[in-house]
């Protein structure tokens, strides 16, 4: 009896196998070959070495800072970041790829702010068990348009996870036009490879582009994989010079990589900073691995020494 019930269950469920299967190829094409092949290709790319020109910063006047001096992260300034990454998040916990992001995993402490991860059991700030980190925004408090945008900071150790700074706004979602004037996410680092044993390729940063929003005309241009010294265990700078030419990069002061694919973003952006976790698939596969196969001691803090925002002097006046 259980066999048969079992049998009919399975053929009655078949008409709405086959009304999702459309859904279900369009998301698999979507994760090929808008994410895994993308981040296949940057995890097979060797890095390289920046060795551009120095930063100038002398053309530049500081217009947005965080210092992180306070008691605590400054919510006049930041706020979590809900799932799309289109909205401010307020407390609580909100969906971030296959993990968790909540403020309770900020703190700020010396003078920097700290970006905790953990796998958590019973859940943290209402949120259920699974893997725990955040992700800030400046989305209701500052944007710009052009000018030099830098963070300093430790990256955080740990398989299945990576930090970020980046910049975004909501037209690249809402404004699609197959470019990225109207608006693009502009990673300027970020941290999946530290699983590889080659200390060559686990010692590296990639920088990329996306833009098209996140569907099927989602386009990603990596720019480069870059070398960075022991960034595990050291401060290191990651910035972006960005105008109407295009897009500049550097770590350390030196440029690592130049483009201006896709367009160059006609509009204000405001800054992201995030730790975000994989639990394997497609994407988890060929970039930062599964956040579970961590025991609590391998996982550090994404620590933030100062994010800063320049403008050029010839836009303001000054």
């Amino acid at each position: 009896m259980k066999t048969k019930k079992s049998l009919r269950y399975i053929l009655l469920s078949i008409p709405g196998y086959i009304v999702q299967l459309p859904q279900l190829v369009y998301l698999c094409i979507v994760h090929l070959f808008g994410y895994a092949i993308p981040f296949l290709i940057v995890a097979l790319r060797r890095p390289k070495t920046p060795k551009g020109p120095k930063l100038d910063l002398s053309k530049f006047k500081l217009t947005w800072n965080d210092e992180f001096d306070g008691g605590g992260l400054d919510r006049g300034k930041w706020l979590g970041m809900a799932k799309d990454g289109l909205d401010s998040a307020g407390e609580g916990a909100h969906r971030r790829h296959d993990g968790w992001s909540c403020l309770e995993m900020t703190r700020v402490e010396d003078g920097m702010l700290h970006i905790s991860s953990v796998n958590s059991k019973e859940g943290i700030a209402g949120g259920p068990p699974g893997s725990y980190a955040a992700a800030i925004t400046t989305r209701h408090s500052f944007r710009q348009k052009y000018g030099y945008f830098e963070a300093r900071c430790k990256l955080p150790k740990g398989v299945g996870l990576w930090s970020a700074l980046w910049l975004h706004n909501e037209k690249v979602l809402t404004e699609v036009d197959g470019t990225g004037r109207p608006g693009t996410e502009i990673d300027v680092f970020e941290s999946p490879f530290y699983r590889w044993r080659n200390p060559l390729r686990k010692n590296s940063v990639p920088t990329s582009l996306h833009y098209g929003s996140y569907n099927i005309f989602h386009v990603m241009k990596n720019v480069g994989r870059y070398r960075v010294e022991t960034p595990y265990d050291s401060f290191h700078t990651y910035g972006v010079e960005w105008n109407e030419n295009g897009y500049i990069f550097y770590i350390d002061g030196v440029e690592s990589g130049r483009t201006r694919a896709g367009g160059v973003s006609q509009n204000e952006q405001w800054l992201i900073l995030s730790v975000e976790h994989h639990r394997g698939g497609f994407k988890g596969l060929f970039w930062a691995g599964d956040v579970r196969k961590n025991k609590p001691e391998d996982m550090t803090d994404f620590v933030v020494d100062y994010v800063r925002v320049y403008q050029y002097k010839e836009k303001i006046g000054g």
